[in-house]
């Protein structure tokens, strides 16, 4: 989608569609927009007076003003209740918006942030333009590459233009729509890598997509590390849930060099799982093909790096994707096995399909060379989090406060809520081996901390935080800039934290 900004004013706009927002008890349409009202008759107000349009949240009532109108239709959408308004509630009704005027085959959507309105002293210029951006272009997301009966019959909605009244104001909501659609084109990657089957979506497919992407943006490597060197490095871990797939797995490291300055970097660790079958303990068959979002957690650190480099972020970010199939076959690794980790560290093999943790665990050691001044991991990691927390919230644990507070912070902006869970001691001695160092699973009670405390012991004294998605990051219900499926969730949270981290936001 092609995001116009035009200087101008509404009434004067020719345009096949305008939209125009209002709250609960509007009595109608002020400024350029009552001038255009008066042009079309009043039948805004109209319609206002006689509650055949009462600004209820995502209400939407399309109108045809007629000849003497620049504009062939006008719709109104409803925000709400001015008082509880948000950032959130304004993707969340653009982007029903958008989804409205592509199903009756619209090209165009046009409409203007109304500052005034809208912010209420809470919100800036830059905040309001990147929610409708958002909003707009996260809404209409297809994963269509599969599809081949009836593909002209696809909808697209092309062009979204802001018309904005005051010239001065134009370089805002440029550079704010730019950012926007930097980071709306992170999220729709991140979707396509999720929503890819697993027969396409490989661990050499994965890494091959990666190096795809960093070649065509500035200041971004990327490299792999193919079993052998794996092997070498002693990332046992991570080679033991390889072991039943005949598809080889890759090592992913990706920098962006933002602050070339600076030797301080943040380390981001995505679990790349590109289909989890459970292993030799087996999940059941219901549901598995949604499985392949197992590497929903390296798709939002691949794509949050490039969303870095495409704000020009000022910061070095390191991220690392353990891949691999979880898979079982003649050499698929047990329950019952030890494996010695990355860190020196030996596990003993409580469950195969607790592979996550495993392939982290080596790469989360890894992650301990660039000596960061911060790691964050992202991942699909139990089952345990979508019952506590259902497909709503990320479970987040950790062991620095004021990163656990930065992440909260950004969740609450971006609408990728998150919720801290419990590390205290007494989980630890739930994952005590009595053979080896650690078990893989603590077992059934608390099993999303447990997983968290296992990671914790291969992270070593680095700021961290583990962000469990294994919830909201595929949907089987649409949301509203959230088609189900693919949520691409982890994105926007992460750049959200980089940019306010970095005084960029």
């Amino acid at each position: 989608m092609e995001v116009v900004v035009r200087a101008g004013k509404i009434s004067e706009t020719q345009s096949e569609v305008m939209v125009l927002t209002f709250f609960e008890g509007e009595e109608g349409p002020s400024g350029d927009a009552g001038i255009l009202d008066e042009v079309c008759g009043g039948i805004i107000r109209r319609m206002i007076r006689e509650k055949d349009f009462e600004g209820r949240l995502h209400q939407l009532s399309m109108i045809y003003p007629g000849e003497q109108s620049p504009i062939q239709r006008i719709v109104l959408l409803g925000l709400g209740v001015q008082t509880v308004f948000d950032l959130e509630k304004l993707r969340g009704a653009f982007a029903k918006a958008a989804l409205h005027l592509r199903n009756i085959n619209m090209k165009v959507l046009t409409s203007f942030v109304d500052f005034q309105k809208w912010s209420g002293d809470r919100f800036s210029l830059s905040e309001l333009v990147e929610a409708v951006v958002e909003g707009v272009q996260l809404g209409l997301y297809q994963f269509t590459p599969f599809k081949t009966v009836e593909r002209d019959k696809i909808k697209e909605l092309n062009t979204l233009v802001l018309v904005e009244e005051e010239e001065e104001k134009l370089p805002v909501v440029l550079e704010a729509a730019r950012k926007a659609e930097g980071i709306a084109r992170a999220v729709y990657f991140a979707r396509d890598l999720v929503s890819s089957p697993g027969n396409v979506m490989t661990p050499t497919m994965l890494a091959e997509k990666v190096l795809e992407m960093a070649s065509t943006r500035h200041k971004i490597k990327a490299t792999t590390l193919d079993k052998a060197q794996m092997e070498e490095l002693g990332m046992h871990a991570l080679l033991a849930v390889a072991r039943g797939s005949d598809e080889p797995p890759r090592f992913i490291i990706l920098s962006y060099d933002g602050q070339e300055n600076s030797d301080e970097k943040i380390v981001l660790v995505g679990k790349g799982i590109t289909f989890d079958s459970g292993g030799i303990s087996l999940k059941p068959s219901e549901n598995m093909g949604e499985m392949k979002s197992d590497m929903a957690g390296a798709a939002a650190v691949i794509a949050t790096v490039q969303a870095a480099a495409d704000l020009y972020l000022p910061v070095n970010i390191i991220g690392l994707v353990p891949a691999t199939e979880n898979i079982p076959g003649g050499c698929a690794y047990k329950p019952g096995d030890v494996l010695k980790s990355l860190s020196g560290q030996t596990i003993e093999v409580i469950s195969t399909d607790a592979e996550g943790r495993l392939i982290l665990a080596d790469a989360l050691t890894y992650a301990g060379r660039f000596q960061p001044q911060a790691i964050v991991d992202v991942a699909t990691l139990t089952g345990a989090c979508v019952i506590a927390l259902g497909k709503v919230a990320i479970g987040m644990f950790g062991k620095d406060s004021s990163l656990k507070e930065e992440l909260v912070a950004a969740g609450e902006n971006t609408g990728e809520k998150v919720w801290e869970m419990p590390l205290w001691d007494d989980y630890f001695e739930l994952i005590k081996s009595d053979i080896a160092d650690y078990k893989n699973t603590g077992g059934r009670y608390g099993g999303a901390i447990t997983a968290a405390a296992f990671l914790s012991k291969f992270v070593g004294e680095y700021p961290w935080v583990h962000l469990d998605i294994a919830g909201p990051a595929w949907l089987d219900k649409d949301r509203p800039y959230v088609p189900k499926g693919a949520s691409g969730i982890g994105v926007r949270l992460l750049i959200s934290w980089l940019r306010r981290r970095t005084g960029t936001a």
